[in-house]
């Protein structure tokens, strides 16, 4: 697979002192076939990944970046998550029109995963 972009995902604001967890992910975006446009290439840096439907998940802002920027700038119609927690990242890719698989270890976030409505957390995109 190609390495389509990676950026870093600020999860607290730049400065601000965390606990045991580190303040910044990191999201890799992986292609068999598809090759990056470099004239849309965006920032390497998510300062905001907006709100989170559980404390480890992912921020709405940043999953609906990710599923945009499949949905527009590749011919890809499905996105692949491991370990998808309770859904954000499926949630989004769905609600930009895209196939999402989630795979989770755990059944009960599984079980919310499968539950999550687009509609639950749209209001909060945008």
């Amino acid at each position: 697979s190609h390495l389509l972009w990676h950026k870093v995902a600020c999860r607290v604001r730049a400065g601000q002192t965390t606990f045991s967890r580190c303040s910044y992910s990191h999201i890799l975006c992986f292609s068999r076939a598809l090759t990056a446009e470099v004239s849309a290439s965006t920032a390497d840096v998510i300062p905001e990944i907006g709100d989170k439907i559980w404390p480890r998940g992912m921020g709405l802002k940043a999953a609906m970046l990710i599923a945009r920027f499949i949905a527009t700038q590749t011919s890809s119609s499905t996105i692949v998550n491991p370990f998808c927690g309770h859904g954000s990242m499926l949630a989004a890719a769905n609600a930009v029109g895209l196939t999402a698989i989630g795979i989770e270890r755990s059944a009960k976030r599984a079980e919310r995963a499968l539950s999550l409505s687009i509609n639950q957390v749209t209001d909060k995109w945008s």
